[in-house]
């Protein structure tokens, strides 16, 4: 007698060709591009803001950390709770009704005239944040299996540029207008994006499939990851990569905003754009995985990962070594990030939402993790510290690697 896990599959089957007379124009394409960019800014908009969020509520660094914590938590939660409905329901449904109520998650945010609001807030941001990875797997079920790989490379890379340019545009804007006008802004944008995308997106063809229960669907992605070992590992290496992330990306705002830089949010959020040759490392990725060069590609970028924070260390004696630093972690996250999705999507196509959703749980752990750990070990040790925690997250990863090189 089949699995949970395999009797839900095979009821997912019939989406397989979920619109497959629609024509997917690379209009389309970009704009769920846009759309996947739009939505997970928003977990990494607070990253620059850190430190007038921490005065406005006179929070301590410890409890600013948990700013981007919470935020990671509840995209965690979302992963989970959320993407796998994404096998089943109507997903231009699905995706219009977690943009509407991410606009309210922002009014919240911008509103907030307490810590206590502003962390719900946050957290609820996250959860629904993860609407990205619907788009995502939308986005896949439509193209022609011919060219599903350059598909998902073009959305994937709407991700990567989102996540890097969060910090610049939240930076920006918060310098002229106030941190709080930086989730306003995204509010505003989020509720367009739903507006064209209801318009756009095509209405689910064929008969419905047969729906199992939802805490069904919860157990098939866990049997799932029972099953597959080469889940259980990519989610490792994700959860350790984006830990590395984080702890730079998190902690990075408090040794420039001091002595001797005391850099303005724009000037520390521009920092995102160094970061924007990781879209490259995506693209180049996902083409080395279509060759077969994916265990190459991923020892190589950890590899990377790890010398990272030696000039990463150097921070707060040269802003070259911070630019040189930052770009070899973002091209070696990418390249993974992207190397690890390839590989994961092609085990179960029709499951697509669950193992996408299910690697990522681990990504938010890992970002959360190196969030908390980062603020929480600069307060007492210093920015030579953080980068030591940053290095041993790395090394572990690819330690992994060398004894799975997988």
């Amino acid at each position: 007698m089949p699995g949970n896990g395999e009797a839900v599959t095979r009821r997912t089957e019939v989406r397989g060709g979920e619109g497959s007379a629609y024509v997917l124009s690379r209009g389309v394409v970009v704009l769920f591009a846009v759309a996947c960019g739009a939505a997970v800014a928003n977990v990494y908009y607070s990253q620059p803001l850190l430190v007038t969020m921490g005065h406005d509520f006179t929070m301590s660094p410890a409890l600013v950390g948990s700013v981007v914590t919470l935020t990671h938590v509840g995209y965690g939660l979302g992963l989970f709770l959320l993407v796998p409905l994404g096998d089943l329901a109507d997903r231009r449904r699905l995706i219009v009704a977690q943009l509407l109520l991410l606009v309210l998650a922002l009014a919240v945010v911008a509103a907030a005239r307490t810590a206590a609001v502003l962390l719900v807030g946050m957290a609820a941001t996250g959860l629904l944040a993860v609407v990205t990875q619907t788009l995502v797997a939308f986005a896949a079920s439509l193209a022609p299996p011919a060219g599903r790989g350059r598909v998902v490379g073009l959305v994937t890379s709407g991700v990567v540029v989102g996540i890097l340019l969060a910090r610049t545009a939240s930076g920006l804007i918060a310098d002229l207008a106030g941190w709080r006008a930086v989730y306003l802004a995204s509010a505003a944008l989020t509720a367009l994006l739903a507006l064209v995308l209801y318009r756009v997106l095509p209405l689910p063809s064929g008969a419905p499939p047969t729906t199992p229960r939802y805490g069904q669907l919860l157990r098939s992605t866990i049997t799932l990851f029972a099953q597959e070992r080469l889940l259980r590992l990519r989610a490792l290496f994700g959860l350790l990569i984006f830990a590395a992330f984080s702890t730079l990306w998190s902690g990075v705002a408090l040794p420039l905003s001091e002595a001797p830089y005391f850099l303005s949010h724009g000037a520390i959020g521009a920092l995102g754009l160094i970061g924007v040759v990781g879209a490259l490392a995506a693209t180049v990725a996902g083409r080395l995985n279509d060759r077969g060069l994916s265990r190459w590609t991923t020892g190589t970028a950890l590899a990377l990962l790890a010398a990272s924070w030696l000039p990463l260390a150097f921070t707060r004696a040269s802003l070259w070594a911070l630019v040189v630093g930052v770009i070899l972690l973002d091209l070696a996250v990418q390249a993974v990030h992207v190397t690890s999705q390839t590989l994961i999507y092609a085990l179960r196509p029709d499951a697509g939402s669950r193992l996408i959703g299910g690697y990522m749980v681990f990504y938010s752990i890992g970002s959360a993790t190196g969030a908390l750990a980062a603020t929480s070990l600069y307060t007492v040790a210093g920015w030579g510290a953080v980068c030591v925690l940053g290095a041993a997250f790395s090394a572990l990863a690819l330690l992994v690697w060398a004894f799975t090189r997988d």
